[in-house]
């Protein structure tokens, strides 16, 4: 895109932390009309004191995305050029210990909440003859790690559907991107101590010795994988989905996402599934 980035109006799913935050930082100091997204009121709020456009969105929720959406219509006059589903959390656990509640929350927000919001924005890029839709996938989008199952499927899940999405949209002008992040620093670790304290940790489990290094290294607050990188990185990324007629499909970010992209085209599946329990750490990393 080359018009003026104040003519640009772009929403941002997930803004509370880390790479939402960033990029609707990175995106207003360079001029662009954004407006990003909080589950709770008091994180909108307090993005709202900062100078921020912010609206509350709960991706549960079919009544708050309709809103959401009701009110982004007005705040852009009905104009959307680029979306960012950037929205997502992770819910840690062995897959046999995961009852149907907890996948369904942990799809309710990260697949099924992301591409209801994604339908319903559609025909306004498709009104307006253009439009660029970004999913925030992960390198666990196409390589699964241990205890990670429910997060996995999620983001297996939306490569699907932007794979899909991108192909049918070719002939409306409306461009589909997807970022895989490796290790990303944020507040995604101690989220998902949250869930695996709501749904995992008073069951007993096979997996117990696994629970418990896995607890040690979500209680950190430093990376605990290498090749950590700062959010700055994804959001490079969108910057360039902006900026360019063309974008890319995928933009691996991190080395572990660009290694084992390589990896996985030319190795036998048992060879690298070797490679993925030792860079999942059984659970440590």
């Amino acid at each position: 895109m080359t018009k003026n980035p104040k003519k640009i109006n772009i929403f941002i799913t997930g803004c509370s932390t880390g790479i939402g935050l960033n990029t609707l930082q990175t995106l207003q100091k360079q001029g662009f009309n954004v407006i990003g997204s909080c589950r709770q009121q008091a994180d909108v709020d307090q993005l709202t004191i900062q100078g921020f456009q912010c609206i509350l969105l709960d991706l549960a929720s079919s009544d708050s995305i309709q809103q959401a959406v009701q009110t982004l219509i007005q705040l852009t006059d009905g104009k959307l050029d680029v979306l960012f589903n950037n929205a997502a959390f992770g819910l840690p656990g062995a897959v046999e210990d995961l009852s149907r509640d907890a996948m369904r929350y942990q799809f309710e927000t990260n697949v099924f909440g992301t591409q209801e919001l994604t339908n319903l924005i559609v025909p306004i890029m498709r009104g307006q003859g253009s439009g660029k839709i970004i999913y925030n996938s992960s390198i666990l989008g196409f390589a699964a790690m241990q205890y990670r199952g429910a997060y996995n499927a999620s983001k297996f899940a939306i490569e699907g559907f932007a794979d899909t999405l991108r192909l049918e949209l070719k002939a409306d002008n409306i461009q589909v991107s997807l970022i895989q992040p490796g290790p990303i620093i944020s507040k995604f670790r101690a989220n998902s101590f949250q869930q695996y304290t709501r749904w995992i940790s008073e069951k007993p489990s096979h997996h117990q010795a696994q629970y418990s290094s896995m607890v040690a290294r979500l209680d950190k607050d430093e990376a605990s994988a290498p090749f950590t990188l700062g959010p700055e990185a994804v959001t490079q990324a969108v910057l360039h989905i902006i900026h360019h007629k063309q974008p890319k499909i995928r933009y691996r970010i991190t080395r572990p996402t660009q290694i084992f992209s390589f990896l996985k085209r030319i190795l036998p599946t048992r060879l690298l599934d070797i490679l993925l329990i030792k860079a999942g750490g059984s659970g440590k990393r």
